[in-house]
């Protein structure tokens, strides 16, 4: 598998002027700012990573600088907003090393030449030790939160890390051990809030590829906890804007490694053809199978994949192998390892972490050549691979939490921001342009998507803060001013 190349002079992309989508036109020093039906005075922002600031797969100071709860704060602080206090981390690497998270990626070039991201490196000084006491705090994003966890008390209890029951970032700066993230935000008596929670009871199923180990939230729970966290929020009187979920498989983290990224000569084809794929390509069609397996040109190829929804013909192979007079050990090696494997198509989505893997040997006694070659000539685990079947259980999830997402906004009249159909735009080709400088979901280039292909860069923010306050604008007839998306900072190349 070929490493992510970028040249060099791919940063100048952003400079570029493109015929796109214009999305900021607002000349912000003329704008009369004044609050509408609002009170900005006690803003609280409640929500995950997306709301934490976090980007490059790691909370640090400059991510949460440019968080965009930050930006809405300093906008509302225009119109009589208060102080807005975020819980800082120490450094700018991210990592907690009690805790195992790593440092934040960056991008770096390789002895071959190759521009990609890797850790950056150095001890991150960041601990899970309470910061609680110069709070309280505005910004109650938690990276890595679903929905229900912000009603779960005790969820910032250190004790409760070890039982899976608490999140390392909540317990820096929740009141105590037993408090919710919801408790310690209706504390401060909000006068307005921000509500943007979901994604991740969606995206942990997509990124671990389906494979059963971080399921979707179903919807009952989903819909009891949103309609629970809106139902608190507006019991003292608060207004607020919530936003929906976009497609998360419509992130740079799905749609940057092609599902054919094998380059195989004529040769090598032929040989694994006879060696491989030829003959369970026989023994498949037998059982009306046969399209499973189609390694047939020397142009890249799809990549070998484990599909659990199909049925299990290992036995079957075993069987066939058997009677060709294969030896038993490698017939049965066959029929385990290819018994539900398949070539990939276009409508499987492969993640961005599976690009390290792709060509690498599984774990023994598995590697045995020529079977020793993930995506290849063994087929990639489920978790590195979310189908089509996945893909589209992600996608039935989401239109069903969206659904929930704005009934339970209209019917307390807050205002309502559209992330699903912003991202929409910005994967399009033509993207959304701000003053001249075109923004998209491609990856690195794209200027919206910070390295972990899943969480956006300062830049992306903006663009997200700008629909927050279009929403809040529209709804509560207040003239909070946009903010200059181009100011903050995109993906850093070395």
């Amino acid at each position: 598998m070929k490493k992510l190349i970028i040249p060099a002079f791919a940063a100048s992309f952003l400079l570029f002027t493109y015929s796109c989508e214009t999305d900021f036109d607002q000349d912000v020093e003329s704008i009369a700012v004044s609050t509408g039906d609002a009170d900005f005075s006690k803003y609280v922002a409640l929500g995950n990573s997306l709301t934490a600031g976090f980007r490059d797969n790691a909370l640090y100071v400059d991510g949460q600088t440019e968080s965009y709860p930050s930006m809405l704060a300093t906008q509302m602080q225009l119109a009589g907003g208060g102080e807005f206090k975020q819980p800082m981390m120490s450094d700018n690497l991210g990592g907690i090393p009690a805790v195992g998270l790593g440092n934040k990626l960056v991008l770096a070039v390789g002895a071959d030449g190759a521009l990609g991201p890797v850790p950056a490196s150095g001890t991150a000084t960041n601990t899970i030790g309470s910061i609680y006491s110069a709070g309280p705090y505005q910004n109650m994003g938690v990276p890595g939160a679903k929905s229900f966890h912000l009603l779960a008390p005790g969820y910032g209890s250190a004790a409760g890390l070890t039982t899976g029951t608490a999140n390392p970032y909540f317990v820096r700066f929740a009141s105590s051990g037993t408090a919710s993230v919801l408790t310690d935000a209706m504390a401060q008596s909000p006068t307005f809030f921000s509500l943007w929670i979901g994604n991740n009871d969606v995206l942990g199923y997509a990124t671990s590829g389906g494979d059963g180990s971080n399921p979707i939230t179903s919807k009952d729970l989903f819909s009891q906890a949103y309609n629970g966290l809106v139902q608190t929020l507006t019991s003292q009187g608060a207004k607020g804007v919530v936003a929906n979920l976009p497609n998360v498989t419509a992130i740079p983290f799905f749609t940057t490694v092609p599902y054919n990224p094998v380059p195989l000569d004529a040769a090598s084809v032929t040989a694994l053809n006879q060696q491989v794929f030829g003959p369970l390509s026989q023994i498949l069609a037998a059982y009306g199978q046969g399209s499973r397996l189609k390694l047939v040109s020397q142009a890249n190829n799809p990549l070998l994949l484990k599909d659990e929804s199909l049925t299990n013909l290992a036995g079957q192979i075993t069987e066939a192998l058997l009677s060709f007079g294969v030896p038993a050990q490698q017939a049965g090696l066959m029929g385990m390892v290819y018994g539900q494997a398949r070539h990939a198509t276009s409508a499987d989505l492969i993640p961005l972490t599976t690009s390290s893997v792709i060509g690498t040997a599984p774990a023994s006694p598995m590697a045995v050549a020529p079977f020793d070659k993930f995506g290849v000539t063994f087929p990639l685990d489920d978790k590195h691979v979310l189908t089509s079947i996945e893909k589209d259980e992600v996608l039935a999830a989401t239109k069903e939490f969206n659904t929930i997402i704005k009934t339970a906004a209209d019917s307390k009249g807050l205002a309502f921001v559209d992330a699903n159909t912003k991202m929409q735009e910005l994967a399009r080709s033509s993207g959304i342009q701000f003053d001249g400088v075109k923004y998209t979901t491609t990856f690195v280039t794209g200027g919206s998507f910070s390295l972990d292909g899943v969480h956006l860069t300062g830049r992306g923010y903006g663009i997200i803060a700008n629909e927050f306050i279009k929403s809040i604008n529209k709804k509560y007839n207040s003239s909070l001013p946009m903010v200059n998306v181009n100011q903050y900072s995109g993906v850093t190349f070395p």
